[in-house]
């Protein structure tokens, strides 16, 4: 970079950073990879490198708090190998930030540290499983659940573990004589006391745990009931309308989360609640190998999925970046304050006849749907779908050619 100089430009955009209340034509301005400045009109000459981006929309890099990114160690029956590569999946979709959940137990963390977040580009980051050995081994065997071990290990990798997450303890066989029904909550619960940190909460409601019982009894505020829209939750009633409970739990602290999945993620239940006004407090995939071909396939359908039940683009953005951010303690995450690491999504909100399937295998249609153009991660970007920050190649200086057997010489300062 020139002394005094941006990095990188972002020239023309529309910017809508929720979390600053910023929604209009702005450029950015980017510097040893992190936000320099926000304002109207940027001089070109100010930046190194400067990006188009009149025609789209610049957000905060997106952050998706439920997903699976681990190929975790246990052995035996069960051994969880849907993670998917977050390198390989979440930049094309403008997501800078993701978080596993659970995939990984207090035994399988600093593993999942080693091999998978310190060698991403992606930043990943983590919920510890309840039991010890994660989503390797049968989680619905409570002799698996280890509060002390899942508190320390959260404490001691508090970098990238932002809480609790329970096993997935949905009906009682093969272990019918010793599964008390509140088990993995509760024991979530304590273990997320002992390390302070929020619970996230992968369900199934019983007769002996029924599901108002869960968001305002059991869980504190500050935990997140994820797959809220999934067929088994009653959030709204015979006649669509959401219930009285829902309010309640949102008003003590509960956090709902989207996270749609293979299985979690229905109409019936998503449209109706919004329209009645109780949309998710943050918008995830719940993205493993299993439903990255559908239904989820990336961030970007699953906002655009929201968007066709109803939810404004600013609220959609808001609830893909500020608010997943301080459901998992980043403050610093989700936004383009100055100062911020640059995180960068760069989307265009395209118009057309779309339509997106749910869970249930019904469909909704709709005349809009965002596609990410550009991402950015600390400064650099690693997905530039349209080419828009190389030239032309008949416009490229010669330093872009090739003059010996050596590699092509490219000025990749800013690029990862």
């Amino acid at each position: 970079m020139a002394e005094g100089k941006f990095d990188l430009l972002l020239k023309g955009g529309r910017v809508i950073d929720p979390a600053n209340k910023i929604n209009g034509l702005c450029d950015v301005g980017i510097a040893n990879g992190k936000i320099a400045k926000v304002e109207a009109d940027i001089a070109a000459e100010e930046a190194d490198h400067v990006v188009d981006v009149s025609d789209l929309i610049v957000t905060p890099g997106l952050i998706d708090i439920h997903i699976h990114a681990y190929f975790t160690r246990a052995s035996g029956e069960g051994l969880f190998s849907s993670s998917l590569n977050p390198d390989a999946h979440f930049p094309h979709s403008g997501v800078t930030t993701c978080v596993d959940t659970g995939t990984a137990g207090c035994e399988e963390i600093a593993h999942f540290r080693q091999t998978v977040m310190e060698q991403a580009k992606t930043r990943v980051l983590a919920y510890v499983n309840i039991s010890a050995p994660g989503m390797g081994a049968p989680e619905q065997d409570i002799r698996t659940f280890d509060v002390d071990g899942a508190a320390k290990a959260a404490l001691e990798h508090s970098e990238v573990v932002v809480g609790i997450k329970t096993a997935h303890y949905w009906t009682s066989a093969p272990f019918d004589d010793m599964h008390p029904p509140w088990e993995s909550v509760e024991k979530a619960v304590e273990a997320g006391d002992g390390c302070g940190m929020p619970v996230m909460v992968d369900f199934w409601p019983r007769p002996e745990r029924p599901y108002p019982a869960l968001i305002l009894e059991k869980l504190r505020p500050g935990d997140i009931h994820t797959h809220v829209y999934a067929r088994q939750f009653p959030v709204v009633d015979d006649n669509g309308n959401v219930q009285p409970y829902m309010f309640e739990a949102r008003q003590r602290g509960i956090w709902f989360d989207l996270g749609h999945g293979a299985a979690s993620f229905w109409y019936r239940n998503g449209a109706r609640a919004i329209a009645n006004g109780f949309a998710p407090d943050s918008i995830s995939t719940d993205l493993h190998m299993g439903n990255i071909a559908g239904t989820v396939f990336s961030m970007q359908d699953t906002m655009s999925k929201c968007l066709a039940m109803g939810m404004t683009l600013e609220d959609v953005i808001y609830r893909s970046t500020a608010t997943p951010a301080r459901a998992i303690g980043r403050p610093e995450l989700g936004t383009l304050s100055v100062g911020a690491e640059a995180d960068i999504a760069v989307l265009a909100l395209e118009t057309g006849n779309f339509s997106f399937q749910d869970c249930g295998y019904t469909r909704i249609d709709t005349d809009q749907r965002l596609i990410c153009r550009l991402t950015i991660r600390n400064g650099q970007i690693i997905f530039d779908r349209d080419a828009r920050t190389v030239p032309h190649w008949e416009d490229a200086p010669p330093e872009y050619w090739p003059v010996t057997e050596t590699p092509v010489r490219v000025p990749r300062l800013w690029r990862a």
